[in-house]
């Protein structure tokens, strides 16, 4: 079947206090979204895009570089993650298949991770798939509500949930794959009516429910899922990216 990746790259990253783009931050002596890129292409996907927004120009001629064949599309203005999505429908106009979204600043998303995700929507024929995280602090990721049949039932904003639905300790991951005629049908449903006035591509899970469809939630560890907000985060995760690397090193070198 088709497959086509989309790489949300387009978001500023004010945390960050950089007016370089979140994604074009370097770990480990490469871009993050490189990292997001090399991951998706173990995929062999039909179509692989990254959506741009914030210094476009710089964060397209950045990828280039190491990702020759990666399509853009630019978001425009940034109205979310929703809206950013539904800007490749006009690229992806004669394709049919899949399509898997996930976020340029999780550089440690595996390729072999994404291809389970893949895999497990088609053996479940279910409409869509998506990453899900158990975490004791689940701070102010989005919390991902189940159905009693295990299946996932929607997915609440922190900004939009309740004090229930903020005490679930299962969370978006940011990334998803969906059947494409499934993807821009709810799209078009989907409204900003909501505490950010965005359009949330995470409103296209429940409204997939409300047509009496299936998705599905694969568990990821809280390391894959990790996504980088600030230069200190991403300092932390250099240090130890370092020190994993150190002590491999120093693993290989001992004689057994």
């Amino acid at each position: 079947m088709n497959l086509a990746v989309l790489v949300l790259a387009a978001g500023k990253g004010t945390r960050m206090e950089s007016d370089l783009p979140k994604v074009l931050h370097p770990l480990r002596g490469r871009p993050l979204v490189a990292h997001v890129l090399d991951a998706a292409l173990t995929l062999s996907p039909t179509r692989l895009i990254c959506i741009v927004g914030h210094r476009a120009e710089l964060v397209e001629t950045e990828v280039k570089r190491s990702h020759p064949s990666v399509e853009f599309v630019n978001q425009g203005e940034m109205l979310g993650t929703g809206h950013a999505v539904s800007q490749t429908k006009t690229a992806l106009e004669d394709f049919d298949g899949e399509i898997l979204v996930t976020c340029g600043d999780a550089p440690l998303l595996t390729g072999e991770t994404l291809f389970d995700l893949v895999e497990r929507r088609r053996q479940d024929d279910a409409a869509a798939a998506m990453l899900v995280g158990r975490l004791d602090e689940p701070g102010r990721y989005g919390r991902v509500i189940m159905a009693p049949g295990g299946e996932v039932e929607k997915i609440v904003e922190w900004k939009d949930a309740s004090e229930e639905e903020r005490a679930v300790q299962t969370v978006n991951a940011g990334t998803y794959v969906f059947r494409s005629q499934d993807l821009w049908k709810q799209l078009a449903r989907v409204t900003n009516d909501n505490a950010s006035g965005e359009y949330y591509l995470t409103d296209v899970i429940g409204l997939l429910r409300q047509d009496g469809e299936k998705v599905v939630g694969i568990l990821v560890s809280e390391r894959e899922m990790t996504g980088i907000n600030t230069r200190a985060e991403l300092a932390e995760l250099e240090s130890q990216l370092e020190e994993e690397e150190r002590l491999a090193a120093e693993n290989e070198a001992t004689p057994s």
